[in-house]
């Protein structure tokens, strides 16, 4: 199973709270983990790292708190997961970070993996924190063969 981890999914829906507001406003850890009813050392521990990846702001003090470093329509969810888990891999050898893979150097399907996960790189990139905050949205119904990867249009 593929999976997100809990870190990305929470960090999506503390980030999606910030995209309902007034631009600009700020909000503690406190205040976030109370209206989305997540844990707080969990919420602070998000933000922190969204903060120092860039796409969260701090302000210290008495009217400190987070904010968003831009518009919810120029952060891309590939971003959120990025920021909170690293780069995005389907199988250890499709990213740039050193793999332990055995078979990695004579892997027969390893450039099919690279494929994928550009994919899945390319339609988590065009996802933006606006739609994630906005109302639910209808499946994508255009199919995603191979003519999608390559680019072509069928």
């Amino acid at each position: 199973m593929i999976r997100m981890t809990r870190q990305s999914d929470y960090g999506i829906v503390l980030l999606a709270t910030f995209a309902h507001e007034a631009e600009g406003e700020s909000h503690t850890a406190r205040d976030l983990a109370e209206r989305t009813h997540l844990p707080m050392p969990m919420v602070a521990k998000i933000l922190k790292s969204l903060a120092r990846e860039g796409l969260l702001l701090s302000t210290r003090g008495v009217h400190g708190g987070y904010r968003l470093s831009r518009g919810p329509a120029d952060i891309s969810v590939s971003e959120i997961i990025t920021a909170l888990e690293g780069p995005i891999g389907i199988t250890e050898c499709t990213t740039d970070t050193p793999s332990n893979c055995e078979i990695a150097s004579h892997c027969a399907v390893k450039s099919n993996w690279g494929t994928i996960n550009q994919v899945v790189r390319d339609a988590l990139d065009g996802i933006t924190l606006e739609h994630m905050a906005g109302p639910p949205s209808h499946p994508v119904t255009q199919p995603m063969g191979p003519d999608h990867v390559t680019g072509t249009v069928s």
